[in-house]
């Protein structure tokens, strides 16, 4: 009877109190990444860039479907000499002073032709897809060589990190456009030959291994000094008196614990990658002819400023619409990963 009663008034404060009584009174905990998950998709903002990014990733794939059925031409296809209708009045493609036909808003010839009568709309999204390719194989790059760099610098400290860090120190001395502009260069044309590896010169390996050797030490200097502090844990500590060797310690102890980190990382080395490789091919020290990127035709563009800006402006305007996509989502995520911010949990 007593323990009934005491039930009861259990029962009683907790209905009192607002929170439901019984097997509800004690909610289930809630995972940290199932609450950034929450948080982001509160971020309407960064869902919003980072729907942005992804449409303009999907046009660019598509880019063979506009070419064969809409535009009817390559990337690399000269239309010089040709004349197209225009609102029912023909026009030509190249003028004879040499200038390019501008929008036509229609299938062929969208957002206008270059200077040698090719398809802005159609080099365009051919141009997006080298881009991107290079961006995230160069991301791909970063992240595995530095989560590798950091982990082993952090982990043995000692003579190990001494070389690994002076190593990235000489990287890290070199401004990124610079070291990128003096590698691509040496490389862009020539290509790599290291016997059993080899890259030839227009490929587009070459600038993504550029970008991804350039920014290393950028995403290995934070990673290692989070290494240096989780060795000390006391779970690292446990994991050492049960016999687990070094390698189990950083694999399965230490990488979980900076999942967070490299995450938080991706999305901002894909925007990096990104602009420096339009960069490096604005200057010639990227992407080669005949392929196409929106670096090279801003800077086959620029030569037409005024008369024919269109062939500035629509790339630069998809450079700046994808980056800004990249790192506007990619700031929403790392304020849905932080520890610190505060959500309220519904049911």
């Amino acid at each position: 009877m007593a323990s009934e009663a005491a039930i009861g008034t259990d029962r009683d404060g907790a209905e009192a109190s607002g929170f439901p009584a019984g097997p509800d009174l004690v909610h289930p905990g809630i995972g940290p990444y199932r609450l950034a998950w929450r948080r982001l998709l509160r971020n309407r903002v960064a869902l919003f860039f980072g729907g942005l990014f992804i449409l303009i990733v999907v046009l660019c794939l598509l880019a063979p479907v506009y070419a064969n059925d809409i535009a009817h031409t390559g990337p690399n296809v000269n239309h010089i000499t040709d004349v197209v209708k225009v609102n029912g009045k023909s026009e030509e493609v190249v003028s004879s002073t040499g200038l390019p036909i501008g929008p036509t808003w229609q299938g062929r010839f969208l957002l206008g032709a270059d200077k040698n009568g090719r398809d802005v709309a159609v080099r365009l999204l051919y141009g997006g897809r080298n881009s991107l390719e290079v961006g995230a194989i160069a991301t791909l790059i970063t992240m595995v060589l530095a989560v590798i760099v950091g982990l082993l610098a952090g982990y043995f400290r000692g003579f190990t990190d001494g070389v690994l860090s002076r190593l990235m120190d000489i990287i890290w001395a070199y401004p990124a456009l610079l070291l990128g502009v003096a590698l691509g260069v040496m490389l862009a044309v020539s290509g790599i030959n290291l016997g059993l590896f080899e890259l030839r010169g227009g490929s587009l390996l070459i600038p993504a291994l550029i970008v991804g050797v350039v920014y290393i030490p950028y995403v290995a200097k934070p990673i290692r000094g989070q290494v240096l502090g989780l060795r000390e844990r006391e779970f690292i500590d446990a994991a050492r008196v049960q016999g687990l060797g070094n390698l189990r310690i950083m694999l399965g102890e230490i990488l979980p614990n900076l999942a967070s980190t490299i995450i938080v990382f991706v999305p901002l080395m894909l925007a990096n990658s990104i602009l420096l490789e339009a960069s490096l091919s604005f200057l010639g020290a990227g992407v080669q002819a005949p392929n196409s990127s929106w670096g090279t035709m801003i800077s086959d563009g620029t030569r037409y400023i005024p008369a024919a800006i269109h062939l500035v402006l629509v790339p630069g305007l998809m450079l700046v619409a994808a980056v800004l996509g990249v790192n506007v989502f990619g700031d929403g995520v790392r304020d849905a990963l932080d520890p610190r911010a505060r959500i309220r949990i519904e049911r």
